[in-house]
């Protein structure tokens, strides 16, 4: 069953102070803290200034690649709620769950069925476990069956190539949460028109179940 989304992917402070006062806003708003090759990566001192913002009733999620000792203390006192993990084992995510005090969203990027069942690996140290595609700082696709009929005892969200306007019905039996990036932009930058035909459109869907 479907609760909420995450827009990810924010890098100004016009479309966040539009998504955090939005009727329907996210559950989640996600930043990517420190991996250069998108274009969506926020540099620190832009991050900080973005950040010193009243959250109302969204929560903020630090998007970490493979983060690194420099990056976690650069960014452990800004106002973060979880820290979304990609390419780190277990054992690196607890040592970061533990030291930080934040709450992790798993990340998991998927192309066959033998990356899906690695998250039995990540079942002591993820909060939420997050099913991307191979894409990365690009909005690639996956076969979302593969995940169809996994059980998990967290919360899953689900992301890869989702759109503003997809019939969201279709995710109802996979995922808890959406996450959009690339779908809620038009020519690189995020739309407002199409955040607010998403919101809208899932608020409809969360309030007909």
């Amino acid at each position: 069953m479907i609760k909420g989304c995450k827009i990810c992917g924010v890098k100004d402070s016009d479309t966040l102070n539009y998504i955090i006062n939005h009727t329907h806003p996210p559950k989640f708003i996600g930043f990517i803290c420190n991996y250069p090759k998108s274009p969506r990566h926020v540099e620190l001192n832009s991050l900080n200034k973005l950040l010193n913002i009243k959250k109302n009733k969204s929560e903020f999620v630090a998007v970490l690649v493979k983060p690194n000792n420099k990056i976690l203390e650069e960014i452990k006192s800004l106002p973060f709620d979880y820290y979304q993990l990609y390419d780190c084992t277990p054992d690196e995510i607890k040592i970061i769950k533990q030291k930080y005090q934040k709450k992790i969203i798993t990340a998991l990027t998927i192309k066959n069925e033998t990356d899906v069942l690695s998250y039995k690996s990540f079942v002591d140290v993820a909060d939420v476990y997050l099913f991307d595609s191979k894409g990365y700082e690009k909005s690639y696709s996956f076969d979302h069956n593969l995940i169809k009929n996994i059980k998990l005892n967290k919360e899953l969200m689900l992301a890869g190539n989702i759109k503003f306007d997809d019939n969201l019905k279709n995710y109802e039996k996979i995922a808890n949460y959406l996450d959009l990036s690339g779908g809620l932009e038009t020519s690189g930058l995020k739309d407002t028109s199409k955040i607010n035909i998403f919101l809208n459109n899932l608020n409809k869907l969360i309030n007909e179940t």
